[in-house]
């Protein structure tokens, strides 16, 4: 499972679910998201929006395959530096 995210000015926008043709790489919508809008089960004749998150199942691959490498998102760890008062595994005495 997936979400696709359809941003502003994607080759989907303005297309159904039906022309997009997911389902051609076994990838079948779930859910789609729209706002705070939950729509399940969505018809294959919906048209797809800006901004909306299509939540799917299917292979991997063939998902991240229809995304555009320069649109997909690098998820990146939030590294920041322990505080200055932060102890070590080696300053707590162990208890018996």
């Amino acid at each position: 499972m997936s979400e696709i995210y359809i941003p502003e000015g994607s080759k989907f926008v303005g297309k159904t679910i039906a022309e997009t043709q997911l389902d051609e790489h076994d990838i079948n919508v779930l859910t789609l998201y729209r706002g705070a809008k939950i729509i399940p089960n969505p018809k294959q004749e919906r048209v797809l929006e800006p901004y909306d998150k299509l939540l799917c199942f299917g292979k991997l691959e063939a998902m991240r395959g229809m995304v555009p490498a320069k649109t997909r998102r690098r998820r990146q760890p939030d590294i920041s530096d322990l505080p200055a008062d932060a102890y070590s595994a080696a300053d707590i005495e162990p208890v018996e």
